[in-house]
């Protein structure tokens, strides 16, 4: 192959292994919080760099780490399991994309950083092994309650996020992680991972994923002082449909479009949440 096609094959396979649609998303809700949150422009973009080299280096550690484990069940949708790149480059970027995110997030001053690191921390947690426990679940809520803290915390005089928003982020993280492992229990038990989607078993699992994901959405209408505007009730509107795919994903027909539901509907939030002009910070 020539060279230059090998690198466009590594970098779209680099792409690829951060777990493009988590770590779009995730980016594109903290740059739309932090613009209804008031952060400055050149702030939020630092914010948006921070959280996407945070999040490409979940991605990359986590197919690093899952490496042997993707080969053992022959995941050919990992880049490296195809060949493409190997663990020890993808542990190369990891660690780099991880230093990169605590110089930017630490930039925007001790606590905005110190609360986007806790979405870091609590992704590499998972991956290094949290994920066989049955705490699996903690970084997720952990680190997605943080996040829009860390992003409110960003602006002007370092305000603190309201308590629905911080809860609706941590729901939502679990709702994700519920919905993200539905369509891998078999390749996760056979390869010895027995986290808390595991343990409890398929369609419980979805359904508790389901409440989560319904009471997120509950508290991001209801949370805001004042009554819930028409852009909030559009958004709770939006949410069943989701709610409904996030049940089912306890069968195999739903399972693997439960998870991108939910992060869609995360992104959807958010916009309704600032075209309904509500005060996050």
């Amino acid at each position: 192959m020539p060279a230059r096609l090998r690198w466009t094959a590594v970098a779209r396979a680099l792409a690829l292994a951060t777990h493009l649609g988590p770590t779009v998303a995730v980016t594109t809700v903290a740059t739309l919080l932090a613009t209804a949150a008031g952060v400055p422009g050149g702030r939020t973009v630092l914010l948006c760099a921070a959280v996407l080299a945070g999040q490409a280096s979940i991605g990359w550690s986590n197919d690093w780490l899952d490496a042997d484990r993707d080969r053992a069940v022959a995941r050919t949708d990992k880049p490296v399991v195809q060949g493409v790149v190997t663990p020890a480059t993808l542990r190369t970027a990891a660690l780099c994309a991880a230093a990169t995110s605590v110089v930017l997030s630490l930039a925007l001053g001790a606590v905005p950083g110190i609360l986007l690191l806790v979405l870091v921390a609590s992704g590499w947690a998972y991956n290094a092994g949290l994920k066989r426990t049955v705490f699996s679940a903690l970084p997720y809520v952990t680190g997605f309650g943080a996040l829009p803290a860390g992003v409110v915390a960003a602006a002007p005089g370092t305000p603190t996020a309201p308590w629905w928003l911080v809860g609706a982020g941590s729901a939502l993280g679990a709702a994700a992680h519920l919905a993200n492992v539905a369509p891998d229990l078999e390749d996760d038990l056979a390869t010895g991972v027995r986290g808390l989607p595991h343990r409890l078993g398929a369609r419980l699992s979805a359904l508790l994923g389901a409440l989560l994901l319904g009471g997120a959405s509950l508290a991001l209408v209801l949370g805001p002082p004042g009554p819930p505007t028409d852009a909030a009730w559009v958004g709770l509107g939006m949410a069943v449909p989701a709610v409904v795919v996030a049940a089912l994903a306890g069968t195999p027909r739903f399972r693997r479009v439960a998870f991108p539901a939910v992060m869609l509907l995360t992104v959807v939030d958010v916009v309704l949440l600032i075209a309904g002009g509500a005060a996050v910070s």
